[in-house]
C-alpha cells in the first residue's frame, strides 16, 4: 500500500484539484495517462525533469511533491523497499535505495547487470558518477577509454565524458552506483 505522502498521491490530489482527467494532464505534459497513472498508482518514478513539468502544467512548485516526504523519509530502507528504475536503454536490474531523492545531492543504486548487459553507447551528463563492484567484472568506457572493474574495486569520473558499460564476463555484475546529482 502507498504511504500517505507518496509523490503518486500527492500528484493524483493535485490533479484532482485542478478538476483535470488523466488525458488532460497527460496532453499538457506530453506524456501518455497510462504513465501519468503508473506514477500516481506507486509503479513508476517520475523523472525530476517530469516532475517539474507536472508542477508547471498543475500551477504548483516542485518542491510540494517533497515536503511531506522529506519529514518522513526512512533512514533505513531494506531490499524489500527498494524501487525498480527502468532506464531506455540500459540492459539491467536497476533499483533505487533511497526512498525519495527530491532534493537529496546524490541518488544511489543497487544494479546487477546480466552477462552481457550494456548501456546505451557514449552517453552524457552533467555530474559525477561513482560505483563500488561487489561481485563480478564490469568494463566502462569513459571518454572512449575502456577500464575493467573487479570485485572489491570502485570507480570515478564526470558524467559531463561521454560514457558506457558493459558486462562482457559469464556472471552477473552486482554493485552499488551513484549519480549526482540525482538525474532519473
Amino acid at each position: 500500500m502507498a504511504a500517505a505522502c507518496s509523490i503518486g498521491l500527492t500528484l493524483l490530489k493535485f490533479r484532482k484539484e485542478k478538476s483535470l482527467t488523466l488525458q488532460q494532464l497527460a496532453k499538457k505534459v506530453s506524456l501518455s495517462a497510462a504513465y501519468l497513472s503508473q506514477i500516481e498508482h506507486d509503479k513508476a518514478s517520475p523523472s525530476i525533469s517530469t516532475l517539474r513539468s507536472l508542477a508547471k502544467a498543475l500551477g504548483v512548485r516542485l518542491v510540494d511533491f517533497f515536503e511531506d516526504e522529506l519529514i518522513n523519509d526512512p533512514v533505513v530502507m531494506t531490499p524489500d523497499k527498494w524501487s525498480r528504475v527502468l532506464i531506455p536503454g540500459w540492459q539491467s536490474d536497476t533499483r533505487r535505495i533511497v526512498h525519495h531523492i527530491g532534493t537529496k545531492r546524490m541518488e544511489p543504486f543497487f544494479t546487477t547487470i546480466p552477462p552481457g548487459g550494456k548501456s546505451k553507447k557514449g552517453y552524457a551528463h552533467p555530474g559525477e558518477e561513482f560505483g563500488f563492484v561487489i561481485e563480478g567484472v564490469l568494463t566502462i568506457i569513459i571518454g572512449g577509454e575502456s577500464h575493467e572493474v573487479g570485485p572489491m574495486s570502485s570507480f570515478y569520473f564526470s558524467s559531463a565524458l561521454p560514457h558506457s558499460w558493459i558486462n562482457q564476463g559469464k556472471k552477473p555484475v552486482r554493485l552499488i552506483w551513484v549519480v549526482s546529482p540525482p538525474s532519473w
